[in-house]
């Protein structure tokens, strides 16, 4: 296996129901494009497949809310992708977002489960709102299948445009290079002292 390492013209890829309320737009998101490094399956193949396996099993439904489907560029590069397209946005199209939800790492081999903090309780950055509400259906979710979760808050992804724009935002994250704590370790199982994933941004991140 190689990696290219070039200047090159990038672009997002989006798709969208035909059907649902187009003023109510629901958003899924992850990016595309790995660091130079790294093949990028965790980072982000893993984001990018929960996005194309939702866009699959809503495709034979009807939907209340329209919902889009956005494969971000340039995230590595200093979130090129997401930033663009909310700031080309004209201010009536992105009023008509209802939430943003990011999937961006979510298969880190030492896991722990993360859910952003929209509420703010954990972190003191409260979401625009509809954050709190995604934060709670998600953790909701998780312990209905009997799954343990946690707060995290972070700026360095494809959600950080849409919270910065006001848009109500949520999502999960199983943890990257840091280190997982024995409190994670005794929820989530694994090895605490080793990182999440040892392979976050490195050349083994791969199948």
């Amino acid at each position: 296996m190689s990696t290219v390492f070039e200047v090159r013209e990038s672009q997002n890829t989006l798709a969208e129901t035909a059907g649902g309320n187009a003023d109510e737009v629901v958003m899924f998101g992850a990016h595309l494009d790995s660091v130079p490094m790294g093949p990028g399956i965790n980072d982000n193949g893993s984001g990018a497949a929960a996005v194309l396996e939702i866009a699959r099993v809503v495709s034979t439904c009807d939907v209340a809310r329209k919902i889009r489907f956005a494969f971000w560029a340039s995230e590595e590069w200093g979130l090129w992708g997401s930033i663009t397209y909310v700031v080309d946005m004209p201010a009536s199209d992105l009023d008509r977002i209802h939430a943003y939800v990011n999937a961006d790492m979510i298969a880190s081999p030492n896991f722990a489960v993360f859910v952003y903090d929209g509420d703010g309780s954990a972190f003191g950055v409260e979401g625009p709102p509809g954050s709190a509400e995604i934060e709670r259906f998600f953790v909701g979710d998780l312990e209905a299948h009997g799954l343990s979760s946690g707060p995290v808050y972070f700026e360095g992804s494809d959600h950080f445009p849409f919270e910065m724009s006001g848009v109500a935002y949520g999502g999960l994250f199983t943890g990257a290079g840091e280190r997982k704590s024995a409190a994670e370790e005794a929820a989530f199982g694994g090895a605490a002292g080793e990182p999440y994933d040892a392979c976050y941004h490195e050349p083994c991140d791969d199948l």
